[in-house]
């Protein structure tokens, strides 16, 4: 599936969900089956910076595609985190630069966020970038 194909099933998902407690508990779910990064990466260096609780990503490439794993120590930002993975996980690294993020606002993610999970957020799409650019240029 492409990115797109994936964020489209999200929002589809989300949009079954009448009220946003019902939407954290399926974050919260979601969150449960994030592919969980391995203890050894669990360091400073694959810390997220600028969230509030702590989040580590790790990615390598696998063939000529990218492949997350994460985990938090919070079981929202879990969630959200596991939102992220699933969207750019297992693409390649040009296709996860290229990629919009509109579908967190359309799922209405960010505006039912505090400010800091929200600043947490927006590191966090930062960071998936980040890497995809970093492993982009491995490729060429």
């Amino acid at each position: 599936m492409t990115i797109k194909e994936i964020q489209e099933e999200i929002i589809d998902e989300f949009s079954m969900f009448d009220d946003w407690m019902q939407r954290y508990e399926y974050m919260i779910e979601l969150g449960k089956s994030l592919p969980l990064i391995e203890e050894q990466y669990k360091t400073d260096d694959n810390l997220i910076k600028g969230c509030q609780s702590k989040v580590w990503v790790h990615a390598e490439l696998d063939g000529d595609k990218l492949v997350f794993t994460a985990d938090s120590d919070a079981i929202i930002t879990k969630g959200i985190i596991a939102i992220l993975v699933r969207a750019f996980s297992n693409q390649k690294p040009q296709d996860i630069i290229d990629a919009d993020t509109q579908y967190i606002d359309e799922i209405g993610l960010k505006e039912h966020l505090s400010p800091t999970r929200a600043n947490g957020l927006v590191s966090m799409i930062k960071q998936l970038k980040l890497y995809a650019v970093a492993y982009q240029t491995q490729l060429k």
